[in-house]
């Protein structure tokens, strides 16, 4: 069973961070900036991107004098307990990714599990996740979805998930993947050469920036586009998202429905 929270310890918050610099006050709400103003202790998956996030939200302290501890991508499990030490003793901290919200698509979960069987209190702050702006934006099925994460590199491992991707979202689940930037246009050709005709493919870039594009069709329309009428995805930050079309069962030849 979990500890409830102890007594004068300290609160996890989970900080979501814009995503596109220079837009933190514009898409945060008050009352998310006005409890990051107020904490002195972060948890940053990077201490660079944190420390110019702070600045952006106007911190009244001087950002040399937080504490800022870099937990970088796969946060060491042996250093946690040491992290959450300071919240014994009734300190506040926050988890911060370099954007989005901490513990969905980024580092953090692991933090927030330990703070969870310490007795700690754990909130989580409103702000923007990419992976449901997109979910939102693309037209697919919102009741049910799933993100996977990453897909494979290599070309035939690729083709292997992305046709068991399509497979399982013909019961009407959405699949939700993103890539490393500057492999998008690779994968997008991957995409394009397996899936089915008639799945849904929804692209999300660069969520958040002035140069923001939400497109979503089917896989033919994709491929009658070509190369050179396809928004370019080199480099720029996108999330895929797939559906499969619903096939009625056939009816066997000569059997009446």
């Amino acid at each position: 069973m979990k500890p409830a929270p102890t007594a004068g310890a300290g609160t996890v918050y989970l900080l979501p961070t814009p995503l596109a610099a220079g837009s933190a006050l514009a898409t945060l709400p008050p009352s998310t900036v006005a409890i990051a103003r107020k904490l002195d202790y972060f948890l940053a998956e990077s201490a660079k991107s944190a420390r110019a996030f702070l600045k952006e939200l106007g911190h009244p302290r001087p950002i040399a004098e937080l504490r800022i501890v870099e937990i970088g991508h796969h946060p060491d499990p042996a250093a946690i307990d040491g992290w959450l030490a300071p919240l014994a003793g009734g300190v506040d901290a926050a988890i911060v990714s370099e954007a989005g919200c901490p513990g969905v698509a980024d580092p953090g979960a692991e933090i927030v599990a330990r703070a969870h069987a310490l007795g700690l209190r754990v909130r989580p702050l409103v702000g923007p996740s990419s992976l449901l702006l997109a979910l939102m934006a693309s037209g697919l099925n919102g009741q049910s979805f799933r993100f996977v994460g990453y897909l494979p590199h290599e070309p035939q491992a690729l083709a292997k998930r992305l046709r068991a991707l399509e497979r399982d979202s013909r019961g009407g689940e959405t699949q939700l993947w993103i890539e490393t930037p500057y492999r998008n246009e690779r994968l997008l050709d991957a995409v394009l050469g397996h899936c089915a005709p008639d799945s849904r493919l929804a692209l999300a870039i660069e969520l958040g920036t002035a140069n923001e594009c939400l497109l979503s069709r089917p896989v033919a329309a994709w491929r009658a586009l070509g190369a050179a009428g396809r928004p370019p995805l080199h480099r720029r930050a996108t999330v895929f998202a797939l559906l499969a079309a619903v096939h009625p069962p056939q009816t066997p030849v000569g059997r009446q429905p």
